[in-house]
């Protein structure tokens, strides 16, 4: 007879849960101002307000530039390309997550068109924009998310 070990994780939580959380949120928070900074935006706060977060999957920080060139911008982290938009392409972060979906797909789509998915690492790259692009909509189409 063998013994059996239970290799499942025991469940957490409701406040560790909520730490988990919590850390996700934050590191991702770190994440989008390290792309904002990447892209020579320099973010001087975040509208939390109206920022929304499906931790372990995206984050959509409505955030404002630092002088002399003030700026809000819609800057999306989490398990996918981090990417931003002017905050007047979309109202609500649900309407950003609809905006950086169609984009992205635009974007995979000209890849294709172009013949840059002959190069292995941009045909990679196209399918990971268009299978985000997917999850995208289905998020930000879903009722139970955004009541």
């Amino acid at each position: 007879m063998t013994e059996q070990v239970d290799t499942q994780a025991p469940e957490l939580n409701a406040e560790q849960q909520e730490a988990l959380r919590q850390e996700w949120i934050r590191e991702h928070f770190q994440k989008a101002n390290r792309f904002l900074a990447e892209k020579g935006v320099i973010p001087s706060k975040v509208i939390a307000d109206d920022s929304r977060y499906l931790a372990p999957y995206v984050a959509v920080w409505k955030m404002e530039s630092k002088q002399p060139t003030k700026q809000t911008f819609w800057v999306m982290s989490g398990d996918l390309p981090s990417d931003y938009v002017d905050v007047k392409v979309a109202e609500t972060a649900r309407d950003a997550l609809r905006h950086f979906s169609m984009m992205w797909q635009m974007k995979a789509e000209n890849l294709i068109k172009s013949g840059a998915t002959q190069d292995p690492t941009q045909a990679k790259f196209a399918q990971l924009l268009v299978s985000r692009a997917e999850s995208l909509y289905q998020i930000q189409g879903d009722e139970k998310l955004w009541g």
